[in-house]
């Protein structure tokens, strides 16, 4: 029986990474997609989504219109890390139209396609968490029937990317990720920052794994260009601690709910968000000292089987 995932995205580069993995996982069914503000404005992320489709043959699967903007707070985005169109500015006079899209909206579909599927249905989050909160404000019933939540998302040791303490895609939104670590109650999994950074892979092994013959390969070779210039500049390896290596951030939370062989460590902790703070806001709280009272905890992953995940990664581009 095959896995089914929703993935809710932003589409920049690392989800698209993330995007071909799902698809290239022979006992993985993507129900759908659904398309959220984040890396680049949502017209972008919906039309992004589109192109890694079309490249992987896969337009089949429904795509969904999303938030444009989180609940409260000012819309943010990744400014030039991904370029301006999330994509690394590479032109595509053939990219797919917008009428692909699905008419209902994100929301909803998720409501929907958890109900069809009670109990069997794993969310894969790694945008900003706005649709995953207002679908649960919609239907509190929601975190019962989904099998699972793996969120990209968070630290773990106040360790910001775009904030001092902050990491993006709960900056992005603090009061939606407050919201889904609140009342998402299912099995969750967070990939953090941190997490991200501390299994990153060689470069020699992304220049191997992009120099494949395929269609694939030379689509993502051309879309990490940019990326791939900034992470490896000065100012970010100092600014962001992000350590030497490819860190393709959104792919090891889709991994981890792909292969549950995939994790070799990891912790249970209660966690929330932090709403308040100059500096603190949106940063990630882990209760050890059990003062939250929450009964639900989520996993905190710490490892991974690096030689698992390159193969992932390398099947991806096949």
């Amino acid at each position: 029986m095959k896995k089914k995932l929703i993935l809710d995205v932003d589409t920049g580069v690392d989800d698209a990474q993330a995007i071909m993995v799902a698809l290239a996982a022979p006992d993985v069914e993507i129900l759908g997609i659904t398309c959220s503000h984040g890396n680049t404005p949502l017209e972008n992320v919906l039309k992004n989504t589109l192109r890694v489709l079309k490249v992987c043959n896969r337009l089949d699967i429904p795509v969904y219109r999303g938030f444009a903007e989180p609940l409260l707070t000012r819309k943010l985005h990744a400014g030039d890390f991904h370029g301006k169109d999330g994509l690394g500015d590479v032109p595509d006079p053939d990219a797919p139209g917008l009428e692909l899209l699905q008419e209902e909206k994100a929301v909803q579909a998720i409501i929907k396609i958890v109900d069809e599927n009670p109990g069997e249905v794993t969310l894969v989050a790694t945008a900003p968490l706005t649709n995953l909160a207002v679908a649960v404000k919609l239907d509190p019933s929601l975190p019962k029937k989904l099998k699972a939540l793996y969120i990209m998302g968070g630290n773990i040791e106040s360790r910001g990317n775009t904030t001092e303490c902050g990491e993006f895609n709960f900056v992005a939104d603090p009061e939606s990720a407050y919201v889904v670590l609140d009342r998402y109650t299912c099995p969750t999994y967070i990939a953090s920052w941190e997490f991200s950074c501390r299994n990153s892979l060689p470069w020699s092994f992304c220049d191997t794994w992009l120099a494949q013959d395929t269609d694939k390969a030379r689509f993502m070779e051309k879309i990490s260009r940019h990326t791939r210039k900034m992470i490896q500049t000065e100012r970010y390896q100092n600014e962001l601690v992000a350590g030497p290596g490819f860190n393709s951030c959104d792919t090891y939370a889709l991994a981890a709910a792909i292969d549950d062989t995939l994790v070799t460590e990891s912790e249970e902790v209660a966690v929330t968000v932090e709403l308040e703070g100059n500096y603190t806001r949106g940063m990630m709280v882990l209760d050890y000292l059990h003062r939250l009272k929450k009964t639900h905890k989520a996993v905190i992953l710490k490892k991974i089987d690096l030689e698992k995940f390159k193969q992932m990664l390398m099947n991806a581009l096949k």
